[in-house]
């Protein structure tokens, strides 16, 4: 591949990022750092969370930040009190990091999390990028605002929920999807024998707004299995939260005939397993982007889910967004009910597939490199 005329670095700075976290903000991070690598740039991630030994991203480069009194999973007050207390020693890190690498682009991939909201001063040259996953906290999205040069969110849904706070040069760049050129979307044979006989699979993190434990509670009476990926983010509501739903959602399943509940997928993992079912439901309610859909319709794997949030943007262009939304208020029966009249109608499933495929190659990483160098520039 033929590198750009002028190679970029580019350093973004997420506290909780590592491999394999069950968190949509990584992956989309890492997805983007894949992406600028690919198109030839020299992207650096800063992350504060242990690292496990092995390979990393090609062409990616991970350093530590040090940022004491802080342990995985945290709330976010306990992680503000100690990003406001070490806020000069982290600053420090990052300007050492700016140097090091030739940087001239840092994203700070969220407020708090991504430590948009240090008041550490850096080089002129060096273009200061806050990424908005989701609106956030009043404590921290001052301070962050004040200090971007320009401020991303992935989805309109996002600019909308900003409405009032009005930060200077806001732009839309979608999520990107983690690239794996070793997974492929099922053959047509392959399809329909799933459509007959696969398994129903829901892929999301504990959180209460992810909406899996009402879907596991109205899931008796399934004539497929229902089977079930968990896993604990490295940062929760409150103290304990994480392994509480977790609880509660195992025994919900235990009560359930056909109901297969496991825990956390590792990166490569994920496509694969999305790409083996013959439907993937999306019972969150609210979604600022939609990550796991996205990752589904890359596999060619229909996904209903309730029409909140982000979920109509990335669903309706398909031209399928009738047959795969359903209003919020109908509930869980209702999910149910949308994925087994797609099933069982085998022209509209083809089609579906089809398109939700094609829809995918929008979020190619190459082409959301772009979109953000465009966005920063």
């Amino acid at each position: 591949m033929t590198g750009p005329a002028t190679s970029r670095g580019v350093l973004l700075v997420l506290v909780s990022w590592r491999p394999d976290a069950p968190a949509g903000i990584e992956r989309a991070t890492a997805a983007l750092a894949a992406g600028l690598a690919e198109a030839g740039h020299r992207p650096v991630i800063a992350t504060a969370a242990p690292q496990p030994d092995g390979p990393t991203l090609p062409g990616v480069t991970v350093e530590r930040l040090r940022l004491d009194n802080v342990t995985f999973p945290c709330e976010d007050d306990v992680l503000r009190r100690a990003v406001t207390g070490q806020d000069s020693a982290l600053a420090r890190q990052i300007r050492d990091l700016i140097t090091t690498h030739r940087i001239d682009t840092v994203l700070f991939t969220d407020a708090l999390w991504g430590l948009g909201r240090l008041r550490g001063d850096f080089p002129g040259h060096v273009r200061r990028a806050l990424a908005a996953h989701v609106k956030p906290a009043v404590l921290d999205a001052g301070p962050a605002f004040a200090r971007a040069t320009r401020v991303l969110v992935p989805s309109d849904t996002v600019l909308g929920e900003l409405t009032g706070w009005q930060p200077r040069n806001l732009r839309v760049v979608p999520n990107a999807l983690l690239p794996d050129p070793v997974v492929l979307p099922p053959g047509p044979d392959r399809r329909e024998e799933l459509r007959r006989r696969g398994p129903v699979r829901v892929l999301a993190r504990l959180g209460p707004e992810k909406g899996v434990l009402e879907l596991l509670e109205t899931a008796a009476g399934w004539d497929r299995p229902v089977e079930v990926a968990l896993a604990e983010a490295g940062f929760e509501a409150s103290n304990g939260s994480q392994a509480a739903l977790l609880d509660q959602c195992r025994k919900a399943a235990a009560r359930t005939p056909g109901m297969s509940l496991r825990g956390a997928l590792a990166w490569h993992e994920v496509l694969p397993w999305l790409a083996g079912a013959a439907v993937v439901i999306v019972p969150s309610h609210r979604e600022t982007f939609g990550l796991v859909a996205l990752e589904a319709m890359s596999v060619g794997t229909p996904v209903v889910a309730y029409r909140v949030g982000n979920l109509p943007a990335l669903i309706e262009p398909t031209g399928h967004g009738g047959q795969l939304l359903v209003a919020h208020d109908a509930g869980p029966a209702a999910l149910h009910k949308t994925a087994q009249a797609l099933l069982e109608d085998d022209i509209l499933y083809g089609a579906t597939t089809q398109t939700v495929y094609r829809r995918a190659d929008d979020f190619a990483p190459h082409r959301i490199a772009n979109l953000f160098l465009e966005a920063v520039s």
